[in-house]
């Protein structure tokens, strides 16, 4: 994947005869998938119709039967850095998955690792945290998991590069 290509959905099966699909999302920003939208994917750029927020389902343009829709099945819809900032409105405290990973976990003083992924279980976000090696050579394992919760997330400060985090020592330590 291009660095700058971002996936946000992946097309899911056919819904009924005249081109609707399931979209399976990847991203917190469904308001994205405004009639006109454009998103590029492996078949080329696809141009949003219609989109059904209630129903999960989606139509592009030109894609007006089943035959056509199924040939979508499977995609994955991808969006730029710069569309996705400009069509997505962020709050005080809320970052994109792409600005966390990379930066370092820090506690306190102490450098625990650097976040690797996000991933998303049972509706909350979890840092996927490969560990310092220092750390690794102490006997603490590899890699561990951070929940995204104010309870270990301090907060996020980009222009150092750095999660600071309370209690994730204690996570790495019990994994």
């Amino acid at each position: 994947m291009e660095p700058d290509k971002l996936p946000i959905a992946r097309i899911g099966k056919t819904v009924g005869l005249r081109g609707e699909l399931r979209l399976n999302l990847l991203t917190d920003f469904p308001e994205q998938f405004k009639k006109g939208a454009r998103f590029m994917s492996e078949r080329g750029t696809l141009t949003v119709a219609s989109y059904n927020p209630e129903r999960g389902t989606v139509r592009f343009e030109g894609i007006d039967n089943v035959d056509d829709a199924k040939k979508l099945t499977n995609l994955y819809l991808y969006t730029t850095r710069e569309a996705g900032e400009a069509s997505c409105h962020l709050e005080e405290g809320e970052y994109f998955w792409y600005q966390i990973i990379g930066l370092d976990v820090q506690e306190g003083e102490e450098v625990l690792g650097r976040v690797k992924a996000i991933e998303r279980m049972a509706g909350t976000d979890y840092l996927v945290v490969e560990t310092a090696d220092l750390l690794v050579a102490q006997g603490l394992p590899k890699g561990f998991l951070i929940p995204y919760i104010d309870r270990y997330i301090e907060r996020v400060d980009l222009e150092g590069k750095k999660v600071l985090t309370r209690g994730a020592g204690e996570i790495l330590e019990a994994s």
